[in-house]
């Protein structure tokens, strides 16, 4: 599915999100906190937007950016050429619940709209615990269904309404549908928080942004004995 929406998937994400989605991947990066030289894995990085953004506002940073649709991957590789990046960036095939690193070797993980896609979000989890060294951050950035606040009904509107029906229009496709009711099935923050929890992340932030439309989280591996 995402193969097939490749070509259009850039364009939708600005329209659909009214183009705030820039400044969503921008706080993601932001609250990553690098160390100098850091090492960073971006999972379900697609087009390559959020690694790209890592690699702009950390120039000495190096990226791995790991994603199952190589379509998507070669529109990545494209743009990090278009960019100068392609030296910072390695970009590779592979699924989050089997990631392609040592324990405790990174500095920083990320994944954007990518969570909610994962067949087993558990061990996609214990996976992002597993790989980031102590102290380093994972940020999660996901879309879900509005449920609390004045304008969540306008929210909801948009996402079961408006987002599904100009979607498949601009697309050709029926992804967008799925979107719609992959949003609305994915766990309420505070429940997707304790998915951190359990998967060994301790959460340190919960970020509500558009209404709740979509939201931040920010988590560090738990201390394990030696």
């Amino acid at each position: 599915m995402f193969d097939r929406i490749a070509p259009r998937y850039d364009l939708l994400n600005r329209l659909l999100s009214l183009g705030i989605d820039r400044g969503w991947r921008r706080s993601t990066v932001a609250v990553l906190r690098l160390p100098p030289r850091a090492r960073v894995l971006d999972l379900a990085t697609g087009t390559g937007d959020l690694a790209l953004e890592i690699c702009r506002r950390h120039p000495d940073a190096r990226v791995l950016g790991l994603d199952p649709a190589r379509r998507m991957l070669d529109l990545a590789r494209r743009k990090a050429r278009r960019a100068g990046l392609a030296g910072r960036l390695a970009l590779v095939p592979g699924i989050a619940e089997a990631l392609p690193v040592r324990d405790r070797c990174l500095d920083g993980l990320t994944i954007a709209f990518g969570i909610r896609n994962v067949p087993d979000r558990p061990a996609a989890l214990r996976e992002m615990a597993r790989v980031l060294r102590p102290g380093a951050r994972a940020a999660i950035l996901e879309l879900g269904e509005p449920r609390r606040g004045l304008l969540a009904p306008v929210a909801r509107t948009w996402v079961r309404g408006v987002l599904p029906r100009v979607g498949g229009l601009l697309s050709g496709s029926d992804a967008y549908a799925y979107l719609a009711d992959s949003m609305r099935a994915f766990p309420a923050p505070e429940a997707f928080a304790g998915l951190m929890e359990e998967a060994g992340l301790r959460v340190i932030e919960t970020r509500s942004l558009a209404l709740g439309v979509a939201t931040l989280f920010v988590g560090t591996p738990r201390e394990v004995g030696p």
